[in-house]
């Protein structure tokens, strides 16, 4: 089974992508080597999938000799999956974006690994950002977009909010390009693989955790508007002094919020 294509297997087991949840199925071999080889997993490393509809990279990460937890929501996956019998393999029928990754495989800390959909990208990708204590590195394929902003530095258009709150605890990095082709059935768009590798330590002193993540969100969310006035906008950060706090983190407030670094960022929120 090794070898059998995405539509070898959907017609062997009598089945059709469902496209409401945004099911393209990778097979290509070379592209799947890659990603794991992205992974740099270790023998006996706990990883978990995400996703892993048909088991192709599944049989890859395998192959590594770690330990694979694969969580599906798709009953019907989770029945192609069982009925491959995978040495080491261990199938969790379950929601990826609620899924607590290292309970689900029984450890402290994993790798987590994936091919999402991309309409669930946000949600996993804040997911790990809530278990970042517990996730040593991710390795997820994405729309191109999507990756290209959760890499870019500040200072583009492409910078946002994922790849600020992601950035004080990972190094993001785009790792390489898929083509649509290579999916089945092809998407509407290309995608790319996106490597997250946790710090050793975060970026940059955060005081408050959950100030910092509404300080990201409120400068993102009008563009178009300078930080201060973005800000301004909110009703958490309108009481405070945000002149002075700007001033004592050494940030003009006439900047955009795509401009600063997440060093920044933080500095702002110890500020206030």
């Amino acid at each position: 089974m090794s070898t059998d294509s995405p539509e070898d297997l959907l017609r062997r087991f009598g089945l059709k992508p469902k496209h409401s949840w945004g099911q393209n199925f990778l097979g290509d071999e070379a592209a799947l080597q890659r990603i794991v080889d992205a992974a740099d997993l270790k023998k006996d490393e706990p990883v978990v999938e995400l996703g892993p509809g048909l088991g192709h990279l599944t049989r890859v990460l395998l192959k590594t000799g770690a330990i694979v937890t694969a969580v599906e929501r798709d009953r019907d996956m989770v029945r192609v999956l069982e009925s491959m019998k995978l040495p080491g393999l261990t199938v969790v029928a379950g929601n990826a974006a609620e899924t607590d990754f290292a309970k689900v495989a029984g450890v402290d800390q994993v790798a987590v690994v994936g091919n999402l959909p991309y309409h669930l990208s946000s949600s996993i990708l804040f997911e790990v950002l809530d278990q970042s204590a517990h996730v040593t590195k991710a390795v997820f394929t994405l729309q191109l977009e999507v990756v290209q902003r959760l890499a870019a530095p500040p200072g583009g258009r492409e910078n946002g909010i994922l790849s600020i709150l992601l950035g004080l605890r990972f190094q993001v990095e785009q790792v390489f390009k898929l083509p649509r082709g290579l999916f089945h059935p092809p998407p509407n768009v290309d995608s790319a693989v996106v490597r997250l590798t946790r710090l050793d330590t975060p970026r940059a002193e955060v005081k408050d955790e959950a100030r910092f993540r509404k300080l990201v969100k409120a400068g993102f969310a009008h563009r178009r508007k300078t930080l201060l006035n973005s800000l301004k906008g909110d009703p958490i950060f309108k009481p405070l002094d945000l002149s002075g706090a700007l001033e004592r983190a050494g940030i003009d407030g006439g900047r955009r919020a795509e401009t600063l670094s997440v060093t920044e960022f933080a500095a702002l929120e110890r500020a206030l």
